[in-house]
């Protein structure tokens, strides 16, 4: 398992629920991060299997079963077995594999296949969700062993990030305009893994510089708390910057009049509240979670602001609102959006076009006999592929899903 993130191991409880024996290798954080995850993933299949077979009682319908159970959620934790940066770990005597540092989220990691068949061996590198060189948190991507086989991520595979604005000015402009001068509530979708914890680091960047506003911030997510809870336990994955401000802040995520909801009551309440404050929730797209429920009562107030932070899906209720619509449907009621709507770029936990390019520049290209370009959009990865075979790939594959190939 490269990294926790849910679109990697989200269906790891439905592999076991199946029938899966085997073993799941991932790093220590990794570890920790999907067993928050799966439960979370699990909680929300049976939350909403249980709202569908009302509906379905009421058609005479039959019950569904969810995709899997917290249950089977803790079953598949049962077969994880950690193993470090680094260290080649053999699984049988012709497949060993070593995990790299990949950037991306504390614990991911590259992944390094030696497969040795009638004593040839062929090596085989995944890169994993591959993050940035100028990471907020995280060390850079780590050099890998030359492969000759490349599966690459390509998310950011044609786009640079904007750099041009620092990350804590612009959450400093974004509370100013709407708390301090409109007297509103800044609402921040925000994924509860990695972003989250980046948002909370800048925040007390700002207030170790004095220039943090004195308000109310809040952060209403279960899963977000126990996130950065984790996170916090590996200050070892930290990059030289982070474990600079540790040596006198021993707590980078935290600052005063940050608070961490609890109970659904008391994220509730901050409907009710009359002031000026900082939400922060998830889900990063505003599809799901707590998050939703505080846009659909802040939208309609030009007091308010929503504030997105991160990539979302075109159709989700996040990217929706990038493309600034005067009405919105939420929860199946329309509302009229006279929020500010506002956008960070600088945020990614993704590689750009740069970012990919140096986490491949270890390999000699000569040596590569096939790339095989995924997880991005279609359009994206044509223009990333031209752009590697004028470097000197020879052969650039953007295969189809259960696309099967012979190694040789």
């Amino acid at each position: 398992l490269s990294h926790a993130h849910v679109d990697h191991s989200g269906l790891l409880p439905k592999l076991v629920k199946d029938g899966f024996k085997g073993k799941i290798y991932a790093t220590d954080a990794t570890k920790d991060l999907a067993a928050a995850l799966m439960e979370d993933s699990a909680g929300i299949q049976e939350m909403d299997i249980k709202y569908v077979n009302k509906e379905r009682a009421l058609k005479g319908l039959p019950y569904l079963q969810p995709l899997y159970t917290t249950e089977d959620a803790l079953k598949a934790l049962g077969h994880f077995e950690t193993v470090p940066y680094n260290v080649w770990f053999k699984i049988d005597d012709e497949i060993e594999f070593c995990f790299t540092d990949a950037g991306h989220l504390i614990g991911s990691a590259a992944v390094h296949l030696k497969i040795t068949e009638n004593g040839k061996t062929m090596r085989i590198s995944f890169s994993g969700d591959v993050g940035r060189y100028r990471d907020a948190i995280l060390k850079s991507p780590e050099v890998f062993p030359q492969c000759d086989y490349l599966i690459l991520e390509s998310t950011y595979g044609n786009t640079l990030h904007d750099e041009h604005s620092p990350t804590p000015d612009a959450l400093l402009k974004w509370i100013q305009h709407t708390c301090i001068e409109k007297k509103g509530k800044l609402i921040i979708p925000a994924f509860s893994v990695g972003r989250t914890q980046e948002i909370l680091l800048w925040l007390n960047q700002l207030e170790l510089e004095n220039r943090l506003p004195d308000l109310d911030y809040y952060v209403d997510s279960p899963l977000s708390t126990k996130a950065t809870n984790i996170v916090k336990k590996y200050p070892k994955y930290f990059n030289k910057r982070i474990q600079r401000i540790l040596e006198s802040d021993n707590d980078p995520f935290s600052f005063k009049r940050l608070k961490f909801t609890k109970s659904v009551e008391e994220s509730k309440l901050l409907n009710f509240y009359k002031g000026p404050c900082i939400i922060i929730s998830a889900s990063g797209m505003a599809e799901a979670g707590r998050i939703k429920h505080h846009i659909s009562n802040t939208i309609e107030n030009s007091r308010n602001s929503i504030l997105l932070t991160g990539y979302c899906e075109p159709h989700s209720l996040g990217g929706r609102l990038k493309k600034h619509p005067t009405e919105i449907g939420i929860y199946g009621q329309e509302h009229q959006v006279n929020a500010d709507i506002g956008e960070i770029r600088s945020m990614s936990a993704h590689g750009d076009y740069d970012d990919l390019c140096q986490f491949i520049a270890c390999q000699d290209v000569k040596q590569i006999k096939k790339l095989f370009l995924v997880h991005g959009e279609y359009d994206v990865q044509l223009d990333f592929k031209a752009k590697l075979l004028k470097k000197g790939f020879g052969d650039v594959e953007i295969p189809e899903r259960h696309f099967e190939i012979g190694l040789t």
